[in-house]
């Protein structure tokens, strides 16, 4: 039995960056022979166990034969007599295929190292196309190293994009794809992860509506970039130079699907393109499963985001609408959530990426002006029920008003 660190373990400590999840396999051993050193079976698809004491996970060695459409239409082979090589070629990229043993010794049949020197995303073998997840998996790394200059191989770009063609992506789970996507958003430059999958065509067949934005033009005035899928990379990137939650990026990505409606003849306007946008942002949704608060906000950014940008020149009335839109009297959070996206579309433009977004500061303080109406004083005035609510909002109302005459 010889145990080896592979993957990301390897991967990360030759870069230099700090390692977080280990992973391991055992070559030359049984199921038996786990089991009788007290190793806990995981999962009913591939042996998997965990370390008695640590818990970390250990695989027997394996190899893999494609059976089925999809990322779980896979047959594996695990005995005693594969090779840490034939387990290692089953891996996606060259740079995931290396082994090391406890005094550091490395394996790298495939070349990995050299591809890590070279900051090459590169695949290990012709059987990469046999996974369409390695598409969404390869676009995130691509992501997650592209500050660290790292490119995808064009020989990788192309398998991706036959895999694009095969119709094999929309054998992927919304499961599946979600972790990925989600995971994805989260990394330093997450527009690049939107910018490889477009690249080998996976774009257009995962969410056709972001794609649809590419070519796209809006008035120069408001926006330098001119092209709308430029400026949704743009945001993207905002969001994640700003630590923004997964919520927000999320909504970031989708706040201007509804342009992707617009008839050319109308270019570069969008009429109503907040709520032309809503089925599509609901689309998009469903189709991979979001989470419920990643949903709710999406959709309330592309119906609202220039609410928010016209912040200062709302009337009262309106910024009561909006306020309660939100429910910003039980879900303050949710709002500020809404003015973080707000500001990272106007900061996602050319050039006006350090600009400043006082309507943030303003709504915030017309939402503490609505809380701070008192319900006690209308109780004791005798207001129940239906009356009561009419009555809140008359007094919400007029606080509104007198904090837009003081702001103005």
């Amino acid at each position: 039995m010889r145990i080896y660190k592979v993957g990301g373990a390897v991967r990360d400590r030759l870069l230099g960056i700090a390692v977080t999840d280990i992973d391991r396999v055992v070559v030359g051993a049984t199921t038996e022979e786990m089991l009788a050193k007290g190793f806990r079976p995981v999962g009913a698809d591939f042996p998997v166990f965990l370390h008695p004491k640590t818990g970390e996970e250990y695989a027997l060695a394996r190899t893999e034969r494609k059976s089925g459409r999809g990322y779980g239409g896979f047959t594996f082979h695990a005995s005693p007599d594969v090779t840490l090589e034939e387990d290692l070629i089953r891996r996606d990229l060259t740079i995931n295929a290396m082994a090391e043993d406890d005094e550091q010794n490395l394996t790298d049949p495939y070349h990995g190292q050299r591809d890590l020197e070279a900051r090459i995303l590169r695949h290990v073998s012709p059987a990469f196309a046999e996974d369409p997840l390695r598409v969404l998996r390869v676009a995130r790394f691509a992501a997650r190293y592209a500050e660290l200059g790292f490119t995808v191989a064009t020989e990788t770009l192309e398998l991706m994009r036959q895999l694009s063609e095969s119709g094999e992506l929309q054998a992927l789970t919304a499961e599946r794809s979600w972790k990925e996507i989600s995971r994805a958003l989260m990394e330093n430059q997450p527009q690049v992860f939107i910018e490889v999958l477009r690249a080998c065509g996976a774009l257009k067949v995962l969410m056709p509506e972001v794609d649809a934005l590419f070519g796209v033009p809006q008035p120069a005035i408001h926006h330098p970039e001119i092209d709308t899928g430029a400026h949704t990379l743009s945001v993207l990137q905002q969001a994640a130079h700003h630590k923004q939650p997964l919520t927000v990026r999320w909504a970031c990505l989708l706040h201007d699907l509804g342009k992707g409606l617009t008839p050319e003849e109308q270019w570069p306007r969008h009429i109503a393109h907040e709520s032309k946008g809503l089925k599509l942002i609901k689309a998009v949704n469903e189709r991979f499963k979001a989470p419920r608060d990643c949903q709710e906000l999406a959709l309330l950014v592309g119906e609202y985001h220039t609410h928010g940008h016209r912040a200062l020149e709302l009337k009262a009335s309106t910024l009561l609408e909006l306020l309660q839109s939100f429910d910003v009297f039980r879900r303050p959070q949710r709002f500020e959530e809404f003015l973080a996206a707000c500001e990272m579309d106007a900061r996602g433009r050319k050039g006006l990426e350090e600009r400043s977004y006082p309507q943030a500061d303003y709504l915030r303080g017309a939402a503490t002006t609505a809380r701070s109406v008192a319900v006690q004083p209308l109780l004791e005035q005798g207001f129940k029920g239906p009356e009561l609510g009419e009555a809140i909002k008359r007094e919400r109302l007029k606080a509104l008003k007198a904090y837009k005459e003081a702001s103005s």
